[in-house]
C-alpha cells in the first residue's frame, strides 16, 4: 500500500509566515447569494453599528476641537493623517523575509515621502512663512534665501534618494526593490499629492476645508444608515455592501446639508477669513460678497404653501450645492477605487487603527478626491482671476532682493512722474 504522503518525497521548504490582514476571500466567501451580504441581512449588524457609531463620535469630537484650535493645528492633523496613510500603504506590499535581507531599505520609502512633503508644503506655505517672519530682518533673509533655493534643495534630496536606491540594489532582489520603488512613487502621486490640496484649502479659509470634508462625512454616514435600514439593491460589485438605496439617500441628505451647512459656517469670520501667515491668532477681515446675506423673493406657487414670502441666503450657498453634488455623485468613486484596490491585494481593510472603520486610508479615500475638486473649484470659480495690489507686492517681496526692490521703486516713480508731466 502506498501512503498518500510518502516520506521519501523531498519536502519543499515551508514558506515564512508573516502577519497579514483579513483577506477579502475570508469575508466574501461566507456571503450567500441573492443579497445575503447586504447590511439589512447581516445578523451582527447592530453590534458593528454600535462600534462604528462610537468610533465616529470620537472622531467627530476630535475633529471639531482641532478645527476650533485653528489653521496650524488642522495642518498638523493633515500631516499626521498623511504619515499614517503612507505607513499603511507601505506595509501593504511589505515582505518581511525580503526586508531582512535589505537593511535600511525601508528608510528609503520615508526619505522620498518627506522629500515630497518638503517640496509640496514649501510651495504652498512659502509666502505665508515670509509674511510671518517679515518683522525680523535676520529671519526674513534666512527664509527668503531658503525659499529661493527651495526647489534645488528638494531636487538634491530626491536625487540623493535615487542614488541611494541604485547603490542598494541586490542580486535576486531586483524585482522586489523596483516594485517597492514604483509603489512608493505611486503613493506619493495618488495619495500624498491629492491630500496636500487639503492644506491649500485650509489657508484659503477654513470654510473651504471644513465644508467639503463635512459633506464627505455626511455622505458616508447617511449612505451607511440608509443602506443599513433600507438597502436591498446592490450598487456595485466592487463594494458588495453598497446599495442604491444608500447611494440615493446619502445624495439627497448631502445636498440638503451642503446648503444648510454653508449658511451656518459662512457666518463665522474664523472660518471664512483666509490666513495670510502662520500665526495662531483670531482673524478679522472683510468676508467679501460671497458671505454677505442676500434676500430673494419666493415664487408665488411656493409662497402660497409657506408662511414666509422671501428667504435670506448667502451667495456661497449656491457654490455649496456644486460641492454637495460632487460629494454625492463623484467622490464615492474614490471609495469604489479603494475597494477595488483592496480586492486586488486581497485585504479587507488598509489597517485596523479605527474600530469599525478599518485604517486611516479607509476613511480618507473619498476625502482625497473631494479635496482636489474643492481646491480647483475655488480657484476657478470663486477666487477673482485679476491680480490685486497685495498679491503683486507679495511677489515683489519674495522674488526680488532689497536692491532690486529699490531699483523697481525708483523706476516706477520715474514712470509715474513721466505720466503726470506728460498729461
Amino acid at each position: 500500500m502506498h501512503k498518500e504522503n510518502s516520506s521519501d518525497a523531498p519536502s519543499s521548504p515551508t514558506p515564512r509566515a508573516r502577519p497579514h490582514r483579513k483577506r477579502n476571500s475570508d469575508v466574501v466567501a461566507g456571503a450567500g447569494k441573492n443579497g445575503s451580504h447586504l447590511l439589512v441581512n447581516d445578523s451582527s449588524k447592530y453590534k458593528s453599528f454600535l462600534i462604528r457609531a462610537y468610533s465616529t463620535l470620537w472622531m467627530i469630537g476630535g475633529f471639531v476641537l482641532i478645527v476650533y484650535l485653528g489653521h496650524l493645528y488642522i495642518t498638523a492633523m493633515v500631516v499626521v493623517i498623511q504619515i499614517f496613510m503612507a505607513r499603511e500603504l507601505f506595509n501593504l506590499l511589505r515582505r518581511t523575509h525580503e526586508d531582512k535581507q535589505l537593511p535600511g531599505f525601508r528608510l528609503l520609502n520615508w526619505h522620498f515621502f518627506f522629500t515630497a512633503m518638503l517640496f509640496v508644503y514649501g510651495r504652498i506655505l512659502s509666502q505665508r512663512l515670509v509674511n510671518t517672519v517679515t518683522p525680523d530682518k535676520v529671519m526674513y533673509r534666512l527664509v527668503t534665501s531658503l525659499i529661493k533655493y527651495h526647489m534645488a534643495i528638494c531636487y538634491s534630496l530626491y536625487i540623493s534618494g535615487f542614488v541611494w536606491f541604485i547603490l542598494t540594489l541586490k542580486k535576486k532582489m531586483y524585482k522586489y526593490q523596483f516594485s517597492q520603488y514604483a509603489w512608493t512613487h505611486m503613493i506619493l502621486i495618488v495619495v500624498f499629492t491629492q491630500s496636500s490640496f487639503t492644506v491649500a484649502n485650509i489657508f484659503e479659509g477654513i470654510f473651504w476645508f471644513l465644508l467639503p470634508a463635512s459633506l464627505i462625512v455626511v455622505n458616508d454616514i447617511f449612505a451607511y444608515i440608509c443602506g443599513f435600514f433600507f438597502g436591498r439593491t446592490p450598487l456595485i460589485k466592487l463594494s458588495p455592501k453598497k446599495t442604491w438605496e444608500g447611494f440615493i439617500g446619502a445624495s439627497i441628505t448631502t445636498m440638503i446639508s451642503a446648503f444648510l451647512l454653508a449658511n451656518i459656517m459662512g457666518r463665522f469670520l474664523w472660518l471664512t477669513c483666509p490666513r495670510e501667515d502662520l500665526s495662531t491668532g483670531w482673524l478679522q477681515c472683510d468676508p467679501g460678497p460671497l458671505f454677505k446675506q442676500e434676500t430673494h423673493a419666493l415664487p408665488g406657487w411656493i409662497s402660497n404653501w409657506l408662511p414666509w414670502k422671501e428667504i435670506s441666503v448667502l451667495p456661497v450657498q449656491w457654490h455649496a450645492l456644486c460641492l454637495g453634488l460632487f460629494a454625492s455623485i463623484i467622490a464615492p468613486f474614490g471609495g469604489f477605487f479603494a475597494s477595488g484596490f483592496k480586492r486586488a491585494f486581497k485585504v479587507k481593510d488598509f489597517g485596523d487603527s479605527i474600530p469599525g472603520h478599518g485604517g486611516i486610508t479607509d476613511r480618507m479615500d473619498c476625502q482625497m478626491v473631494m479635496a482636489v475638486f474643492a481646491y480647483i473649484y475655488h480657484q476657478s470659480f470663486v477666487v477673482p482671476q485679476s491680480l490685486s495690489v497685495d498679491k503683486l507686492l507679495d511677489q515683489i517681496i519674495t522674488s526680488l532682493t532689497l536692491e532690486e526692490q529699490q531699483a523697481l521703486f525708483m523706476k516706477l516713480g520715474q514712470m509715474l512722474q513721466e505720466k503726470v508731466t506728460g498729461s
